[in-house]
């Protein structure tokens, strides 16, 4: 009986979103959700979020991190209604162990890998490529920690695809997330880094820095899945919300913020499967 209410809601939010309507609602003032969101999300779900908010008068608070972390913090009780991680695997994780809603997982969009250095560097990362790693003036390389950060297996795939994991594993510098992996680069603190080409591309990165695009052979697909915690309480709104992820108003702005948006009907029929 959940599940089919839950349906129910879902059909009428999304008419309602797609036709520009304000959803529904009684005594908005006050109401509000909390998400759990992967780090290369923090500049674009905000906007996300504030759309949603003047759209529907529901606060969408987010917490950003490491996709296993925040899986970490859910399975021990943290109190978020939806979890939107940068992987697949993650919420299925969740899943499995009953603490998020099977029949709400949704692959939202397909990350980018980049290697990025500083505007002012001399290496010359947009037509070298991952090549630039071997320059003796690269002392520090940063990414993602790969035990908890999909961004961060990513990378360690890359180089190991390419052949240099071992040439410069010794001057890998771990960041807690992907965000943090970028700062490390921003700050100086290392010469180049592999971070979300929603990063790099992001307005408050523009201007800093240069980059190459990691070559999506190079490592496994960061298909990035949203899912609806069980116990969620606020199911109500944590479900317009999900489906506003899925309107084609969010589509463009997850790809103006570097996200490949995967077809609709492509993506819930690819996420049902375990």
């Amino acid at each position: 009986m959940r599940m089919r209410c839950f349906a129910s809601l879902s059909v009428i939010a999304f008419l309602a979103l797609v036709s520009g309507a304000p959803i529904p609602r009684a005594e908005a003032a006050g109401r509000e959700i909390n998400v759990a969101a992967a780090a290369d999300l923090s500049s674009a779900l905000p906007e996300v979020a504030t759309n949603f908010e003047k759209r529907t008068g529901v606060v969408v608070k987010l917490s950003f991190g490491a996709s296993g972390a925040l899986t970490q913090q859910i399975q021990n009780g943290a109190p978020f209604d939806l979890f939107f991680s940068a992987d697949m695997d993650y919420p299925r994780q969740l899943i499995s162990g009953g603490q998020a809603e099977s029949a709400t997982l949704y692959r939202y969009a397909v990350g980018q890998l980049v290697l990025w250095v500083p505007k002012d560097s001399p290496l010359d990362v947009e037509h070298k490529g991952i090549e630039v790693l071997l320059d003796p003036s690269v002392k520090k390389i940063s990414i993602a920690n790969p035990l908890h950060a999909p961004y961060g297996r990513a990378a360690v795939a890359a180089l190991k695809h390419y052949g240099l994991f071992e040439k410069v594993a010794g001057r890998l510098v771990l960041g807690e997330n992907i965000s943090q992996a970028a700062q490390f680069v921003e700050s100086g603190n290392a010469q180049a880094g592999f971070v979300a080409l929603a990063h790099a591309v992001a307005p408050a990165m523009q201007g800093k820095g240069k980059y190459w695009m990691v070559p999506a052979e190079a490592y496994p697909p960061l298909d990035q899945g949203v899912v609806l915690i069980s116990r969620s309480p606020h199911r109500q709104d944590a479900a317009v919300f999900l489906e506003y992820m899925k309107t084609a108003e969010v589509a463009a702005l997850l790809r103006r913020y570097g996200f490949s948006v995967p077809d609709q009907k492509d993506a819930q029929k690819d996420d049902q499967k375990q």
